[in-house]
């Protein structure tokens, strides 16, 4: 097995200081948004042996395992992270696999460079991604149902908002939220402005369920995504709770640490507060426009200890093992690829201490035990 070292991305909306808290060194002052784990090309783990794309490239049938090369592909089909959000990401939404790929052909058909800022589609996989908090996480995720947004927005008392209110009321569920959705995203910038601007002062105003959305506007003053944000179920997740997004699912992170594991894809499409690019008849093409409960997820309890994180698709499963002192040693070893991660204490895998933040990969079928006193999170795939 090979100790990763790992690339910490500086994204504005890090926090500066959670990810150095876990990792017990100083700040930089510098935000510290996402620590990648993985062989995502745009910054690879590092071990003693390359990186961890040179090492599978190498060897992937020895590295992989030769069911999940069949099934995947010659490629890590996850990338693990740690997130620390300090300020919202951009309200997002990904694309499901046809979607992905019907797009990116697309877009290769048009000679659109896949770095321009118009490019919507990077590559041609889908992009479901879990997010398991290990602080109290806040988060949008998934549409309110068209009544309880239309209360929200009427509370506000703005009267801009009122015409948004009465499609919400007036409308089946999935034509109201398509259409108001749409109506915000395409309204005239300098008015949406003034609409966000008031409903911000409201928002400040009446506190209680308001506030997320004042602190958001903080962040975003007169961005269309403010109004579209309301439109989301606002979760907090309790750390060891978890989100799954798939895909058509509008969300965003908006404060905490987690881990977070994806399919190896680098397809968003954003619905607002972004300065970035918002292509609007794409977003409305991928978007579910379906009210629902955002579906926290709790671990669920498997042999030997192993808390896992039920999802429905198979490039990654996460699980964690959370081991009080004195614990023996628990079989990690696997026909599939490992990436453990240490949160919480010290544990021990093959010949690694492993402290908070700090990580391992385990070739598929590579014996790993761990032990100790701590939290270790386990990434692997389902063949």
């Amino acid at each position: 097995m090979d100790r990763l070292d790992n690339t910490i991305r500086p994204y504005a909306w890090g926090s500066p200081t959670a990810i150095p808290k876990l990792l017990g060194v100083e700040p930089s002052g510098e935000p510290q948004a996402e620590m990648w784990m993985g062989a995502h090309p745009g910054a690879p783990s590092r071990t003693e042996r390359g990186t961890l794309v040179d090492i599978i490239d190498a060897n992937p049938k020895v590295e992989l395992g030769e069911a999940a090369v069949a099934k995947f592909g010659p490629r890590l089909p996850f990338l693990l992270k740690i997130l620390a959000a300090g300020a919202p990401l951009s309200l997002q939404v990904h694309p499901n696999l046809e979607q992905a790929r019907e797009g990116y052909e697309d877009e290769e058909r048009r000679g659109i460079p896949v770095d321009a800022p118009h490019r919507n589609y990077k590559d041609a996989n889908h992009k479901p991604e879990l997010i398991c908090a290990l602080t109290e996480f806040d988060g949008l995720c998934g549409f309110r149902a068209p009544e309880q947004a239309a209360e929200l927005l009427d509370g506000l008392g703005v009267d801009s908002l009122k015409p948004y209110v009465d499609l919400l009321r007036a409308h089946p569920e999935e034509a109201a939220l398509r259409e108001v959705l749409t109506a915000i995203l395409t309204a005239d910038r300098e008015e949406m402005a003034h609409t966000v601007a008031e409903s911000t002062a409201a928002c400040t105003r009446l506190g209680g369920d308001y506030l997320p959305y004042a602190d958001i506007a903080h962040h975003y003053p007169g961005d269309p995504g403010v109004i579209a944000a309301m439109l989301l179920n606002y979760v907090r997740l309790q750390p060891g709770e978890a989100l799954f997004l798939g895909a058509g699912i509008p969300h965003a992170y908006l404060d905490g640490l987690g881990v977070e594991i994806m399919a190896n894809s680098d397809n968003v499409l954003r619905c607002g507060l972004t300065p970035k690019h918002v292509d609007v008849p794409e977003l409305l093409r991928v978007v579910r426009f379906e009210a629902g409960d955002p579906g926290v997820l709790c671990p669920e309890a498997a042999p030997d200890g192993e808390e896992v994180y039920e999802t429905p698709i198979d490039e990654f499963r996460l699980s964690r093992y959370v081991l009080p002192e004195g614990t023996t040693a628990h079989d990690l070893t696997l026909p599939t690829p490992q990436i453990l991660l240490c949160t919480a204490g010290t544990v021990r895998t093959g010949e690694y201490d492993l402290a908070p933040g700090q990580s391992v990969f385990v070739p598929a079928g590579e014996k790993a035990e761990v032990s100790g006193a701590g939290t270790v999170f386990r990434a692997t795939v389902i063949v």
